[in-house]
């Protein structure tokens, strides 16, 4: 009798259940997630953008800021180079980037099935995505399409637009679209611009050690980029060079000889004086422009020429040890030229625009815009003598009194008695409102010591102060972008001069303008002379700590400034020395190509009110002018012992015979060699 095999037992038959019911069900959501990715893909597909469109909508942002002559000044933002088809594509680079980000690209459907698998498996075990797997197509897609979110959603997504991709383009074209599109730091997009960047020239002309390069820089652009760390790039590079070799697409010997240790990089374009000036400009740009995705184009005011004359200037004639800032002005505010120190590279602090210091002398433009305003004229007879005002009692820098003289010696000579009689009677309160009224931006106290510049000021707001004084009081603002447009020449902004405001009457300007002239041609300013007319003012604080001159001709308006950024004072440093001296260097380029123009009013004084031109008489007319603690003149330095700021003794230095040749002598009548007649001085055009 045969035995029956027993039946299968209950809990058997219920796993075999189970499992048909588990594979019934997987194949049932295999089938639905294929479904489903066939609809997510035809739908991408459909929405995807041409390949003509793709190469011509590049990342990012570009801004381009150009001078006033067009020349490209900086580039900020993202930079694209020159589109190569991929016919132009250097093989070295097509080969290189193949071999070490994606080696299977030519065999799969825009997804690496292996890599996949990784990522999702090091995701689910680290929490996050630390390992790419991706393909070189779908690298393209989250260039253009996506974030770099460590997202599973964003990868999925990824996954679906790689796989769209390759159905829409070739092999070819995907490689095309993703070597001239993908970020290869230092704001370089495309293998062009990122080869002009790293080697000064086009990709064209890439070597397999340079391709080497850039195609390591993908995997992290801001670790491997030459600008961050050259050698983590060349040693990237060495990697690429091997992963190349293993894969049999170079030989051992091509490896060897492409020697990546050996590549010369392009030196970084030196960040000199210009960018204190984009620096201050561009961030005007969100009060102009709206909100804008797209690559613009940013024109501004600044000229080349002038900007090289004003670094010389500032470098040369700048005491060791201190800093110095200088901002030129054309005629309608347009900046020319702006130096914010010496050296961008070793402080992007910019003096020019966000310094504030005591301006000496320099501050009595509005005590005299204030007296000439009230009534005075620069030939009106005052007397300096020893005051006391609320028990302030100012002293000249002479220690002397010169008695009776007009409103033009004073200013010319700086006599401090005279600015302080002058504040006393129009008020300080209306001189601190003057100074308001030609773009004073900072406090100004109204003490009665603030005539003599006891207020911080900055220096281009006391540029344009001057500058509307020689716009024949019209208000002048400084601006340095004149227009923004895109990429295609439509204009987002276009700059409007306002010459509506009228900030005193022509009369008081152009009498204003007569007191400047006199301070640079018989005054404290006669290092600013530059052989055409020029009308100006000097200024130095307590113990030489700030020296400053600012002056204009021929439509241009400059100031300069110098001192030490830890505001201690610098032996010798007077307005009247180096600021002056730089001005005059300066100025003698900016306005070599302009006709040469005489000022409404001439300097021709009548003998008897001119006052001798030696600082022996007047004393040094700007050496500490601004009042110490108990508010009086502060001593000069003694420590100085340069021939300006020696006090000598009466009896040592008596004043000279106020004589026909000393007139002679000052005016330069006595001169052996004829002063030449500047062409165009018949020109009566206002500045």
């Amino acid at each position: 009798m045969v035995a029956r095999s027993p039946d299968p037992s209950p809990r058997a038959g219920r796993w075999k259940g189970w499992a048909r019911r588990i594979v019934r069900t997987g194949l049932v959501a295999t089938l639905f997630s294929l479904i489903s990715l066939v609809i997510a893909v035809s739908v991408a597909y459909s929405t995807l953008p041409s390949f003509s469109d793709l190469k011509s909508s590049p990342n990012g942002q570009m801004i381009r800021v150009h001078a006033a002559d067009g020349t490209v000044l900086v580039s900020m933002g993202p930079s694209y180079g020159q589109w190569l088809d991929y016919g132009q594509l250097p093989a070295t680079m097509k080969t290189a980037m193949v071999a070490v980000e994606d080696r299977r690209f030519h065999n799969h459907l825009g997804v690496d099935p292996v890599g996949i698998v990784r990522s999702f498996y090091v995701r689910a075990i680290k929490g996050r995505f630390t390992q790419g797997g991706s393909t070189i197509t779908q690298q393209l897609a989250r260039n253009v399409f996506l974030t770099n979110d460590k997202t599973w959603t964003r990868k999925i997504r990824e996954i679906i637009l790689a796989l769209a991709l390759e159905r829409k383009f070739s092999k070819d074209q995907i490689l095309e679209l993703y070597l001239n599109r993908v970020y290869f730091g230092g704001g370089a997009y495309g293998v062009d611009a990122a080869s002009r960047k790293f080697f000064g020239h086009p990709a064209d002309r890439l070597s397999l050690g340079e391709a080497a390069v850039i195609s390591g820089l993908v995997k992290a652009p801001s670790n491997y980029s030459p600008t961050a760390d050259a050698q983590a790039a060349i040693g990237r590079a060495g990697v690429v060079l091997i992963v190349m070799r293993d894969q049999g697409v170079i030989t051992a010997e091509q490896a060897a000889d492409a020697a990546p240790d050996k590549i010369v990089f392009a030196p970084e374009p030196q960040q000199n004086s210009v960018r204190y000036f984009t620096d201050w400009a561009l961030p005007q740009l969100d009060t102009m422009i709206d909100a804008t995705n797209g690559p613009i184009d940013v024109w501004t005011t600044l000229d080349l020429n002038m900007q090289r004359a004003a670094d010389a200037a500032i470098v040369a004639n700048t005491p060791d040890g201190t800093q110095g800032a200088l901002v030129s002005l054309d005629r309608d505010g347009a900046v020319r030229a702006m130096v914010g120190g010496k050296d961008y590279v070793g402080s992007i602090y910019n003096r020019a625009t966000q310094a504030v210091r005591q301006p000496g002398s320099a501050f009595k433009l509005f005590v005299y815009l204030a007296a000439l305003e009230a009534g005075h004229t620069a030939a009106d007879m005052m007397v300096d003598k020893e005051v006391d005002i609320a028990g302030w009692r100012p002293r000249n820098s002479s220690r002397k009194f010169a008695g009776e003289m007009t409103l033009r010696t004073a200013f010319a000579y700086s006599v401090n008695t005279i600015a302080a009689q002058l504040g006393a009677e129009v008020g300080t309160g209306a001189i601190a409102d003057m100074a308001r009224r030609f773009g004073i931006t900072t406090p100004i106290n109204t003490n009665p010591s603030m005539v003599l510049g006891t207020s911080d000021v900055r220096l281009i707001d006391m540029t344009r102060a001057f500058a509307s004084v020689g716009g024949n009081g019209i208000a002048i603002a400084p601006y340095g972008i004149t227009k923004v447009t895109t990429a295609t020449g439509d204009v987002l902004y276009e700059h409007r001069a306002d010459t509506s405001h009228v900030l005193v009457a022509p009369q008081v300007a152009a009498q204003m303008i007569d007191l400047l002239q006199t301070a640079v041609n018989t005054g404290t300013a006669k290092a600013a002379q530059i052989g055409r007319p020029v009308a100006g003012k000097t200024g130095t604080t307590t113990s030489n700590k700030d020296g400053w001159f600012l002056g204009f001709s021929s439509g241009i308006t400059t100031g300069v400034w110098m001192g030490r950024d830890d505001n201690k004072p610098v032996p010798g440093l007077q307005g009247g020395r180096n600021p002056a001296r730089a001005f005059a260097q300066f100025m003698t380029v900016a306005v070599a190509k302009r006709p040469i123009e005489k000022f409404q009013t001439d300097v021709t004084l009548p003998e008897w009110q001119l006052e001798p031109d030696q600082e022996a008489y007047f004393g040094n007319a700007d050496d500490a002018t601004a009042p110490d603690g108990s508010g009086q003149a502060a001593e000069p330095d003694p420590m100085d012992q340069s021939s300006e700021t020696r006090l000598e003794s009466p009896d040592t230095n008596p004043p000279p015979r106020l004589d026909q040749k000393w007139i002679d002598d000052a005016l330069g009548r006595n001169s052996r060699t004829p002063r030449p007649v500047q062409p165009g001085n018949s020109q009566t055009r206002p500045n």
